[in-house]
């Protein structure tokens, strides 16, 4: 299936897309609820106090482009029934707890303007998981979740980890996301 929006058509994405990821992680309190454990490396990362949505999620997808080929990402967008979606008529793919996601082939230009508002920030405007064709890494941030986990190869996390507008920092597959609901560099063994 295809969609319509800036005068281009986007491929809706569908179960295959994402089964290496359906499946995969594990329930719990890991960063491997978030992200299947395939991955080098592993972190966490969400918006400091004193920057806004749009430099933490730039500074992000920056890094996340330095560190990966020119291709498509697909772009998943969780129905809350009170978050944006995108493409509301779009049909759905279940991830996690058979969560519904609307997910769309695009790109990084899209990731960072497509949507106003998701469930971490009321003008944040990025998916709540992202992935590039190739599977190099993952970034999904999950419902209840104020942060978000990333997935990996080394060099990817140690840019991310360096770069104080990401506000990275880098967790093992076995450790806590967070220890609180809200801060990921408070962490204690799983």
């Amino acid at each position: 299936m295809q969609v319509t929006k800036d005068g281009r058509n986007w491929r809706i994405g569908a179960a295959a897309d994402v089964e290496w990821i359906a499946g995969h992680t594990t329930a719990g309190i890991s960063i491997t609820t978030a992200i299947p454990p395939i991955f080098d490396a592993y972190a966490t990362t969400y918006q400091a106090d004193d920057i806004t949505a749009a430099v933490y999620e730039h500074a992000l997808v920056e890094d996340l482009i330095t560190h990966t080929p020119d291709q498509p990402w697909w772009l998943a967008y969780l129905d809350t029934g009170a978050h944006d979606v995108v493409f509301p008529r779009a049909p759905r793919v279940s991830l996690y707890w058979n969560w519904p996601y609307v997910l769309v082939e695009a790109g990084p230009e899209q990731a960072l303007t497509w949507r106003t508002g998701h469930m971490r920030h009321g003008h944040g405007s990025l998916p709540d998981l992202f992935f590039p064709a190739d599977r190099s890494w993952l970034v999904s941030a999950l419902w209840d979740d104020t942060w978000t986990c990333v997935g990996g190869r080394e060099p990817l996390i140690n840019t991310l980890q360096r770069n104080p507008l990401a506000n990275a920092r880098r967790v093992r597959p076995d450790e806590r996301r967070a220890a609180t609901g809200t801060d990921p560099r408070v962490t204690a063994n799983a």
